[in-house]
């Protein structure tokens, strides 16, 4: 069955606030173009999972009369809050300049990006959630599009009674904002090697929970950061709490992703750190309501690739623009959207194939030197350990006010530093009580995720026999600790015959698989349309 085609003047992969905010800021400079965005998720907003402190910087510029606009921007930040935690105590320490938060606001992210959608399809953008693009178009060396994925494949592959092809939606330019590590932002990275000459990236995982706690206990604008325990001096995270809208409360935990020691879960380490005196204290006589888990791009401006091909480009969290010393990425997502969108309006002026203008754009605006200012903060953490990180960092912030005459780098991937299971101590983790700290799968459960059952397993092997002989002897399935929605299981293990068990149902989209299999033998890619998780309102 052929696929239908549809001819657009720029397609946009993803309705983040990247994607979102490049498709107004397209429309605004060229109200009679037409653009169009894709969403894998079953609605704007569905997959979108932040803690999220918004500075409305980018927002001013993208939208001067937010405020008008019935925003969902309400809780401003009013108390900041950093803590050095032991494994029994909390000592509070001076905020760090880039976690000052005044004039920003707490909000849902998920909320944000749905009213974003609002203003875009005001201005006359087209949006198409609950598909998933899955296809690059390439013709004569230029992306001249992407194709939604097949609807109605069965798990053999083969086209099912309601098989529905695929369709083609081309361009003459199309921005990919995927979000982080984005099954076809690897492919672009690959064919236009938008990596040569830059730092590998490295990632954290984020974990969230949404709480609903009593009104007396509810402190509206309370943000809290924490570092130390559970972490070692070796493993980079932290911890956040934020009090917005009607007695919620945020609750995340950030791990770095070149965390060492294979028996690390970060699922359990999220868990136990809201058992610690200080944190509970937070969710006394309150209700978990949402979970969630999602990959971040730590890598800073000495890991973001080329931004530009021949008909394209990479913005947001797909290229990496997360200021990770103020944990905020959202406000730079939108300004690279903007910029990429002014590059795509001059380059299409020119009649030029590539936006190249984007990395100039860049280069002049205060995202380049926000970002240059603290370029070598998170990889001081990788060099020096918590402690000495946390010192560097004083220093660099302090005295040389960011502009250190040197740039620190990152030296590996992610997947390159995991330790054998034999030369690391197994962890003991507390069981959950189900009213405080809960087990993996009752949170899938909360994430409200959903995969049609017959369609082809989106998470693949690229070679199934190295996951015995690395994944399972040497690492002892690191797999089924750092996936935090139990999708792969080793089984067999009693009778001897170990082997791997992918739930790709239970799959919250988060990408950390693809990221840390030490092999990289585990490729994410999109599964149907409108599969995954469904986050609502507050997350």
């Amino acid at each position: 069955m052929q696929r239908e085609s549809m001819e657009f003047d720029t397609v946009i992969v993803g309705a983040g606030p990247a994607g979102l905010a490049a498709a107004i800021r397209l429309k605004q400079l060229e109200p009679d173009a037409s653009v169009c965005v894709v969403e894998k998720g079953s609605e704007v907003g569905a997959h979108i999972l932040s803690g999220a402190v918004i500075e409305p910087r980018a927002l001013e510029e993208l939208l001067p009369n937010w405020r008008e606009l019935d925003s969902p921007l309400q809780t401003e930040a009013k108390d900041d809050r950093f803590y050095f935690l032991t494994e029994t105590k909390a000592f509070r320490l001076p905020t760090p300049p880039q976690m000052h938060n005044h004039g920003n606001y707490i909000v849902s992210l998920g909320d944000v990006v749905r009213w974003l959608g609002a203003q875009a399809e005001a201005l006359g953008v087209e949006i198409y959630p609950g598909f998933a693009a899955a296809e690059i178009l390439e013709e004569n060396g230029r992306i001249v599009g992407i194709a939604t994925g097949d609807m109605g494949i069965g798990k053999t592959g083969d086209a099912g009674p309601n098989h529905q092809p695929g369709m083609e939606l081309r361009a003459p330019y199309t921005l990919f904002a995927e979000g982080c590590r984005g099954s076809l932002t690897k492919q672009l990275m690959a064919r236009f090697s938008l990596r040569d000459g830059v730092d590998p990236q490295t990632y954290g995982l984020g974990i969230k929970e949404l709480w609903e706690i009593p009104n007396a206990k509810h402190q509206k604008g309370l943000i809290e950061h924490t570092f130390g325990w559970p972490m070692d001096n070796e493993t980079y995270g932290g911890s956040w709490l934020y009090h917005l809208g009607d007695n919620l409360v945020s609750y995340g935990f950030v791990i770095g992703l070149d965390y060492k020691n294979t028996w690390i879960s970060p699922f359990e380490e999220m868990q136990r750190l809201k058992a610690h005196p200080h944190v509970a204290k937070h969710f006394e006589g309150g209700r978990r309501i949402a979970y969630g888990a999602r990959a971040l791009s730590e890598g800073g401006l000495q890991s973001i690739p080329r931004l530009t091909f021949p008909g394209g480009a990479l913005l947001g969290d797909a290229a990496g623009f997360l200021n990770v010393p103020k944990i905020k990425g959202t406000h730079a997502a939108m300004k690279s959207g903007m910029m990429a969108a002014e590059a795509v309006a001059e380059a299409r002026a020119a009649s030029k194939a590539e936006p190249a203008t984007f990395t100039d754009k860049l280069k002049a605006s205060w995202l380049h030197t926000e970002l240059s200012a603290v370029r070598n903060i998170r990889p001081s953490f990788a060099k020096f350990g918590n402690f000495g990180g946390f010192l560097y960092s004083a220093v660099d912030t302090m005295l040389f006010r960011g502009k250190a005459p040197w740039t620190l780098h990152h030296t590996h991937s992610d997947n390159e530093v995991l330790q054998p299971a034999s030369e690391d101590r197994r962890i003991a983790y507390p069981k959950p009580d189900g009213v405080l700290t809960f087990d993996r799968l009752s949170s899938v459960f909360m994430s409200n995720t959903n995969h049609e059952e017959d369609q082809p397993v989106h998470l693949r092997l690229r070679d199934a026999s190295k996951w015995l002989t690395e994944n399972w002897e040497k690492y002892q399935s690191p797999e089924s600790r750092y996936c935090p929605a139990g999708v792969y299981e080793a089984v067999g293990i009693a009778e001897g015959r170990p082997h791997l068990q992918i739930n790709a149902q239970n799959c919250v989209h988060c990408k950390t698989c693809d990221i840390k299999d030490p092999t990289q033998n585990i490729d994410w890619a999109v599964p149907e349309g409108a599969g995954g998780p469904n986050y609502p309102g507050g997350m």
